[in-house]
């Protein structure tokens, strides 16, 4: 059997009034700022490891204005552990814009939402749907899946054909009024009962219609990116601590991986280390290395070798001051950074609290 979109928009709908999610912290005083941040942050990471950080970033940072009025290094202390940083960087840029050329109110057609840094279509329509009483579809990884099947899309839909036949089908399937309910539920469907693994299809309100339940080959669907092997590249991070305890860090460059972050020194060679080691802190050190673990990103993965810095007694007062020409750097209390107030990244801090214990 076939639903019409009428069909589909009803009785997800139905479905959402009883079954969806209503008790979010983002729906709670509901207005764009809250759903924007919301959305951003659940781009590529679940409700359940989002909330916590959700509510402690708007605590920071409870209106646009404080956001755009943030230093990024503290928007990202706020943002550690949430992962992929650009989000944050972005964040932090579009609310200046939203305060600066929109005076703090946020823009309402889709041309200028999507002119802001790090808003593409699918959060854009969102906001706009969700917060500021504008119609407009969505197509996040949770909705292509539930197209995916529905449709039995027989192609991946990274493929920029794919992509606009979603979005048209996503067009038709939005209703003209409770659209703002539509574009929770299509998303909380997708997350509770048409998800990546073990979908419940017995209890999806558009089972009835779904391609891919039809031919039993819900399991196929949706059609997966075609595999590509992720390169390995191996790096070094020098951990330097000071007898007192502080450890040195460097800012990232604000491109690339970890970018506008703090980090300690990132080194290619072994002999990198002990030459950097001897020269930073102006006394005789001896490295020992940690064990070695791997970090994953979306593109590749980062063998990483942790090398502890430890000072040879009797020899020198090693040094806090540092001249060579190496990216920005400065000392900080173990203290600061185990209760976050600096912007680190997860393998860093997964490191810092292995030094606590040490």
């Amino acid at each position: 059997m076939s639903l019409s979109p009428e069909q589909f928009y009803q009785r997800l709908l139905a479905w959402f009034d009883d079954y969806g999610r209503h008790d979010l912290p983002w729906q709670q005083q509901l207005n764009p700022y809250r759903v924007w941040v919301s959305e951003i942050m659940l781009q590529q990471t679940q409700v359940s490891t989002v909330i916590p950080y959700y509510q402690k970033f708007m605590n920071a940072f409870p209106t646009v204005q404080d956001l755009a009025q943030a230093s990024q290094e503290d928007v990202l202390a706020h943002w550690g552990g949430l992962g992929y940083y650009a989000r944050g960087r972005n964040l932090h840029k579009a609310a200046q814009i939203i305060v600066a050329d929109f005076g703090g109110e946020f823009p309402t057609s889709l041309a200028q939402m999507v002119a802001l840094p790090g808003i593409g279509r699918s959060t854009a329509g969102a906001i706009l749907s969700i917060a500021c009483a504008v119609r407009q579809p969505i197509l996040d990884g949770n909705v292509k899946r539930v197209l995916g099947r529905f449709y039995a899309v027989e192609t991946w839909a990274g493929e920029k054909q794919t992509e606009n036949w979603l979005w048209e089908k996503a067009e038709q399937l939005t209703p003209p009024e409770r659209f703002a309910d539509y574009t929770q539920a299509i998303m909380d469907l997708g997350a509770t009962l048409c998800t990546r693994s073990k979908p419940q299809c017995a209890l999806c309100p558009v089972a009835q219609g779904c391609q891919a339940l039809a031919q039993n080959r819900v399991a196929d669907f949706p059609i997966k990116k075609p595999k590509k092997e992720k390169p390995v590249k191996q790096v070094y991070l020098l951990m330097l601590q000071h007898e007192d305890g502080a450890l040195w860090l460097e800012a990232r460059p604000q491109t690339g991986i970890w970018g506008g972050l703090w980090s300690f020194p990132e080194l290619q060679t072994w002999q990198e280390c002990v030459d950097r080691a001897q020269s930073q802190l102006s006394c005789a050190v001896s490295l020992l290395k940690w064990q070695p673990f791997r970090h994953t990103f979306s593109h590749y993965h980062l063998d990483i070798t942790p090398v502890f810095a430890q000072f040879s007694p009797g020899i020198a007062e090693p040094s806090r001051e540092y001249t060579g020409a190496k990216p920005l750097g400065r000392w900080v209390a173990m203290s600061d950074l185990l209760d976050e107030k600096l912007g680190v990244p997860a393998p860093v801090q997964k490191l810092v609290k292995q030094l606590q214990d040490y």
